[in-house]
């Protein structure tokens, strides 16, 4: 359950991300030298740790493909071998085709994606096959700079240990709590999903978290 007054939401919400900044600083999130890498790390993170998607990314780079039209003119085989490193390669290569597709229907240009409504583009996102709402949101948020919230694990975890919500609250309930409670920016929204990135590998881990030590202990 959501906690239950607007009041202490907004409070409690604020108050984590104040103790986050000043625990761990900006985070300078998502990594990457352009907007369409941003997407395709999006997508090849799904399912690993972003270690893999960095040799995955630097294959990629090393070959200077990384741009929708030349990235359109490899073979699946070799983007598979290229992508290896980020796991689900088969699958993930293909998600990549089938959303370079999708961005050459749209002028194979950045900017015009920009100039969408953001609900309409987040569910023309979802319409991708292999594009879920933590990918699209992603892409939304970190490469078009859209005021969306993205939603993780890091995130139920974060949230459920401090009573903001249950461990099997659903994605867009999460989301809306973050989103009806906080400024609607996204510099702000970015800031505060790498922030509980950073608290959950650090210290809000899955087995044994360290909560004594944890810059939100009293909370």
């Amino acid at each position: 359950m959501i906690a239950p007054t607007l009041k202490h939401r907004k409070k409690k919400l604020l108050l984590i991300y104040k103790k986050l900044y000043n625990a761990f600083g900006p985070r300078n999130w998502w990594p990457g030298d352009s907007p369409f890498e941003v997407m395709v790390g999006a997508i090849l993170t799904q399912n690993t740790a972003w270690t893999n998607v960095e040799k995955a990314i630097g294959n990629l780079k090393r070959k200077k493909i990384l741009s929708v039209g030349k990235l359109s003119r490899v073979n699946l085989k070799a983007l598979k071998s290229l992508i290896k490193p980020s796991g689900f390669y088969n699958q993930k290569a293909r998600r990549i085709k089938t959303f370079l597709k999708f961005l050459k229907s749209r002028g194979s240009k950045i900017g015009n994606l920009k100039k969408i409504d953001p609900g309409t583009l987040r569910q023309d996102l979802l319409n991708i096959n292999g594009i879920g709402k933590e990918t699209a949101d992603s892409i939304l948020l970190y490469a078009l700079e859209k005021p969306i919230f993205v939603v993780d694990a890091y995130t139920k975890r974060m949230c459920s240990r401090h009573k903001l919500c249950n461990e099997k609250v659903e994605y867009d309930t999460l989301q809306a709590l973050f989103m009806d409670n906080l400024p609607q920016k996204h510099s702000l929204f970015n800031e505060y999903h790498a922030l509980i990135v950073e608290l959950g590998k650090r210290f809000c881990k899955t087995r044994k978290p360290l909560c004594s030590e944890c810059p939100l202990k009293g909370i």
